[in-house]
């Protein structure tokens, strides 16, 4: 059977994006484990949960499931799983991954191993893509360097973020995915002139955010090569 790792943040991922992906490889038949930093439950973002920021149908859709799906609830810590036993690593996005999985060595570990095996593939979502800007190569150089991505947008952040970077819940952030990104030697372009962006570069995959959460999920279902009922 087909198998993918989540790798979920602790400190505020974002529902739409790491619960559409989820339950799109399920319905393909995928088996799918949660992991966290330190294998405790992770929690959406307030603001991906909020009926006024993402509609009343969504908001109660995404958080019936955080806090009902068993796998959510019980994930396992990244020091016990490795790439290689799976066939995807998804890293869905969410500021919280700022100041957790994007820093993890554990979680950069399973970025690198994904993407240089040979059959894996590995799924970045929004800021996730900061974890790219962290990873080396086995040679030392960045993994990301000369790589085409996506993911959220500085265009994006400055209408999040004050002028001192501080969020709206007094978190200040430590980071700009896209500078950091860029400066790692990121081919980076989010598309804002379209509704979604998922770029392919090898068995990297990247999305750009929530609304391209779907269409990120459905490109990797093809690059695995899984294909959907009729």
């Amino acid at each position: 059977m087909t198998s993918a790792l989540f790798v979920v943040s602790e400190h505020g991922y974002w529902a739409e994006e790491c619960i559409e992906p989820l339950e799109r490889l399920s319905e393909a038949g995928i088996e799918v484990t949660i992991a966290t930093p330190t294998g405790a439950v992770p929690e959406p973002d307030e603001r991906s949960v909020d009926p006024e920021n993402v509609g009343e149908e969504q908001a109660e859709h995404v958080t019936e499931v955080a806090h009902s799906d068993e796998r959510l609830q019980n994930p396992v810590q990244l020091t016990e799983v490795s790439a290689d036993e799976f066939d995807a690593v998804v890293f869905p996005g969410g500021h919280g991954t700022a100041w957790d999985v994007n820093q993890d060595k554990h979680a950069r570990a399973l970025l690198r191993e994904a993407v240089a095996g040979d059959e894996g593939k590995a799924l970045v979502v929004c800021h996730a893509a900061g974890l790219l800007a962290f990873t080396r190569d086995a040679d030392g150089g960045f993994l990301v360097d000369g790589r085409s991505v996506t993911g959220f947008p500085n265009a994006w952040e400055e209408g999040i973020v004050d002028d001192q970077d501080l969020m709206p819940d007094g978190r200040k952030l430590p980071y700009w995915v896209e500078d950091e990104v860029k400066a790692a030697g990121g081919n980076w372009d989010a598309e804002l002139d379209q509704d979604t962006s998922v770029t392919v570069d090898g068995d990297l995959i990247t999305g750009r955010g929530p609304s391209s959460s779907a269409a990120a999920a459905q490109t990797l279902l093809d690059e695995l090569g899984i294909e959907q009922p009729a």
